[in-house]
């Protein structure tokens, strides 16, 4: 009966995590006003600004102007990529958020929410904001 402890830590260790809910749709952002569209993209999952809805003041193209890379500060933030690499990390998603409002990428987490909403965290160091992303049609 020596072996009856020895195998249930075994067992215990060999436990599978739970795995992240599925994030892939359409969102609002949080300010509702673009499309984020996210899905996989290769082995990781990423997210993309499908519309935009609320376009800069004085109408126009909404620009990367916040870019740090002057020569990417004239694409348009409609198609730009703002979630990438993001990968199961039991529980949660964990990847990059790319804000174009700030012209800054960072840490960042997303969570499904029982509603159907998304809870994406964006940090720095141990510092972090969080915003909902609601679904969209």
């Amino acid at each position: 009966m020596r072996l009856a402890p020895f195998i249930i830590a075994c067992a215990a260790l060999a436990a599978p995590s739970f795995a992240a809910v599925p994030v892939a749709g359409r969102y609002y952002t949080d300010g509702k006003d673009s499309i984020v569209l996210i899905g996989p993209c290769g082995p990781v999952v990423c997210g993309k600004i499908a519309k935009i809805i609320k376009g800069p003041p004085g109408g126009g193209r909404a620009l990367d102007t916040n870019n740090p890379d002057p020569n990417l500060r004239s694409r348009p933030i409609e198609g730009l990529v703002i979630l990438s690499n993001f990968k199961d990390a039991g529980g949660e998603w964990e990847g990059k958020i790319y804000d174009p409002r700030a012209g800054k990428t960072y840490r960042s987490t997303m969570v499904k929410q029982a509603d159907g909403s998304l809870k994406v965290k964006g940090c720095v160091g141990p510092f972090c904001k969080a915003v909902k992303f609601t679904p969209a049609p």
